[in-house]
């Protein structure tokens, strides 16, 4: 549906530019913003390999799954339906400790492979189980102590003081984060 709703939005524009003669205006805007995408590809990559990097370091390490037997007690009362020593644990503690650090780049791949592993133990496969909606809700509304991602983008725009986000970013995703443990509790089991 999102995809018809763009495209018909493109159309549209593309149509209207056409009539009032602002074709050479919609080129010009699309081959800017084309080059400012890749110039910030380029900017954030470096980033994203040094960060990636250091989980991946970590994961060999065995920090991620020290620091994921320590959140066993928050696993278990986030999630008591998921068994003791399921991979989905795992994944969502290494999903969890990334979106903690700020690096949603690293906490995309563990997230997608503990939807896979709530998935299996779904018995409606057809609908997201209680642990996949608390699951969903906890990764969107994410504590970050260090909002690397944004840092890294204010960096890459000129900021002259990037790091300045960092007091209230903690304090926002801890408030969201609040609230969406507090609703996905209210609602765990309850649903029809």
């Amino acid at each position: 549906m999102l995809n018809y709703l763009w495209s018909g939005m493109i159309i549209f524009s593309i149509i209207i530019a056409a009539f009032s003669g602002g074709i050479d205006a919609i080129t010009q805007s699309a081959l800017e913003s084309s080059r400012g995408a890749v110039e910030l590809a380029f900017k954030m990559s470096g980033v994203v390999a040094m960060w990636m990097g250091i989980m991946r370091i970590a994961e060999k390490a065995g920090i991620i799954e020290g620091l994921s037997k320590k959140m066993k007690p928050i696993l278990n009362f986030l999630f008591p339906d998921i068994p003791d020593d399921h991979p989905a644990q795992k994944y969502i503690a290494t999903n969890m400790i990334a979106n903690f650090l700020g690096l949603g780049w690293a906490a995309t791949p563990p997230g997608l492979k503990a939807m896979e592993a709530l998935q299996k133990l779904n018995k409606d496969k057809d609908t997201a189980s209680d642990a996949m909606c608390m699951f969903l809700i906890i990764n969107i509304s994410s504590v970050q102590v260090i909002s690397i991602n944004i840092i890294s983008y204010r960096m890459a725009h000129g900021s002259a003081n990037p790091t300045e986000i960092i007091g209230p970013s903690i304090l926002a995703t801890a408030f969201s984060t609040l609230v969406a443990v507090i609703y996905g509790k209210l609602k765990y089991g309850k649903r029809s």
